[in-house]
């Protein structure tokens, strides 16, 4: 199963940072939070990832055209641009992740629907996963597959309780009655990102101008399509520079959550 990961936004809440670097290269621990959300994935099985880029995407593209490079003793020729990668022995090689990563221009304008949208012909009409580009948790991603396959809707998504400065939801039961991106006050439940969807749902998305958070989840939650795998556990987002230190704390301290799963 293939996993999107949105990150082609602005960032503009962090414009000290992505006026040089999109925010899902802002480094924790020396890594990019990027990185951090496909190991997530990764130490759990699923290791093929499509990126969706926009603002400043050439900056991903060139960290993981680096990345085996950057890892590895070179010998560099100048005169004849010749670069020796010092692999002998091929530990290294076995050393770093075996990821299969789909690095995708959706565009610099594009919403977050049409990102998804526009990577229709990589998804190959299958189940496929998406989050956002800035947020971790240590969610249980085989428990939150057997809970949309087992509901038979189109969508789930991961909802947390963390501050309501995100969007919020009413449900019944398991099944989302109503979705509401971004109120201005509130409490409760709200996206956590880390959907799981059916190739279906590509058809409630009408153009690159379309927020996936908007008509589409809205339209779904109307139609009884979309339901809710409930996280009590830790989820982060990185949307402030209070958010991005909490994090780099706490990795510092070697306390970081999303790293300390068991699977």
């Amino acid at each position: 199963m293939k996993t999107v990961i949105l990150a082609g936004g602005l960032g503009s809440r962090l414009q000290e940072f992505t006026t040089v670097v999109p925010k899902p290269m802002i480094e924790i621990g020396g890594k990019p939070i990027l990185w951090h959300i496909m190991e997530i994935y990764a130490r759990q099985g699923h290791k093929e990832f499509c990126v969706a880029l926009g603002y400043k995407g050439e900056i991903i593209k060139n960290y993981f055209l680096n990345y085996y490079r950057l890892q590895s003793n070179l010998t560099v020729t100048l005169n004849h641009s010749k670069v020796k990668v010092h692999d002998e022995t091929g530990s290294r090689n076995r050393d770093l992740e075996d990821w299969v990563i789909h690095l995708v221009d959706t565009g610099a304008e594009t919403m977050t629907g049409g990102r998804i949208k526009r990577l229709a012909p990589w998804l190959q009409k299958e189940t496929f996963m998406v989050t956002y580009g800035d947020g971790v948790a240590n969610v249980d991603i085989r428990k939150l597959i057997d809970f949309h396959r087992g509901h038979g809707k189109l969508a789930t998504v991961t909802i947390v309780r963390p501050p309501a400065r995100f969007g919020n939801m009413q449900f019944e039961g398991d099944r989302i009655v109503s979705f509401f991106e971004k109120p201005q006050m509130g409490e409760g439940w709200i996206n956590g990102g880390f959907f799981v969807l059916e190739p279906r749902v590509l058809d409630y998305i009408e153009s690159d101008d379309v927020s996936f958070e908007r008509a589409p989840l809205e339209n779904l939650a109307k139609e009884g399509q979309l339901m809710a795998y409930r996280h009590n556990s830790f989820w982060q987002c990185m949307d402030t520079l209070r958010d991005m230190h909490y994090l780099k704390e706490l990795n510092r301290k070697n306390e970081a959550p999303w790293k300390k799963m068991e699977v």
